[in-house]
């Protein structure tokens, strides 16, 4: 994969790309404190069959960290990720987002529908749907990204691959949890308490209402053992016009991570009937 750097909205932002510009173009969004790199097994699982390009949201991996939260925005970084779209002369594509890259994806494709081949979102929620649930949800964001400021980041790292969202990777090999974890510390905490501040949960709009008027393909990819994203996903399979549920058994959160040939084929076979 070759690194590349586009300027977008006064700021560099870090791309990834491989595979040959003319195969079907999959673009690929991490979540939080990801980078490019949770793809990279995914990506050369697919060699061959898709053009890839995998970015780094603001305020993680490569790219640039704005100072102003307001630059984290999700309406902020969908036009910001419309510009970059524009430079690299991508016309209509796959978008596969995890967690918060899914939650970005979701706002993407919802603004720039004509772009949008198929949306593949993994373990992603389209937002809270009441405005108390995002003002709560909005203070512990708030108070996370205080916690990043004030600790250690290896600290805030060993309790944020504590949470129970997580427990699912505790069987994964030693290889690939010391992979995720060195994922983790190679982040900025400046960068990841402004994405908390500015995109998290608690920021961003609610999608529910809109899901019923997306009539692009949606594809939602769950883990068995992920059971609060198991019932959002079929909350809003029962919401969107043109949809499929893959439910990957004996995965947590992050299929990708700890299923990745399920995940890949998935994705090909996507790829293949378009």
């Amino acid at each position: 994969m070759g690194s590349e750097w586009f300027f977008v909205n006064g700021h560099s932002m870090h791309v990834q790309r491989s595979g040959d510009a003319s195969l079907p173009v999959v673009v690929f969004l991490h979540g939080f404190t990801g980078s490019t790199a949770t793809w990279q097994t995914i990506i050369s699982l697919l060699e061959g069959k898709v053009h890839a390009v995998a970015i780094d949201l603001w305020g993680h991996g490569q790219s640039d960290i704005p100072e102003n939260s307001s630059d984290y925005s999700m309406e902020r970084q969908t036009e910001d990720l419309e510009q970059l779209f524009s430079q690299l002369e991508l016309r209509k594509f796959t978008l596969v987002g995890y967690s918060m890259g899914g939650r970005t994806a979701l706002g993407y494709a919802a603004s720039y529908p004509e772009r949008i081949q198929q949306l593949v979102l993994e373990s992603a929620s389209p937002g809270l749907k009441t405005a108390s649930e995002r003002s709560d949800r909005k203070e512990r964001d708030a108070k996370l990204a205080e916690r990043l400021l004030s600790e250690p980041l290896h600290d805030f790292m060993d309790f944020w691959g504590s949470l129970a969202l997580f427990d699912s990777q505790k069987s994964l090999s030693e290889r690939q949890q010391e992979a995720i974890r060195k994922e983790r510390l190679s982040q900025d905490a400046q960068g990841l308490a402004n994405s908390l501040i500015g995109i998290g949960t608690g920021s961003q709009p609610s999608y529910w209402e809109l899901l019923s008027e997306q009539m692009y393909p949606v594809i939602l990819v769950t883990g068995s053992l992920d059971k609060k994203f198991e019932t959002i996903a079929l909350e809003m399979k029962n919401l969107l016009p043109a949809v499929r549920h893959f439910s990957v058994k004996n995965a947590g959160h992050a299929i990708h991570v700890e299923k990745p040939e399920e995940f890949a084929t998935i994705i090909d076979e996507l790829v293949k009937q378009k």
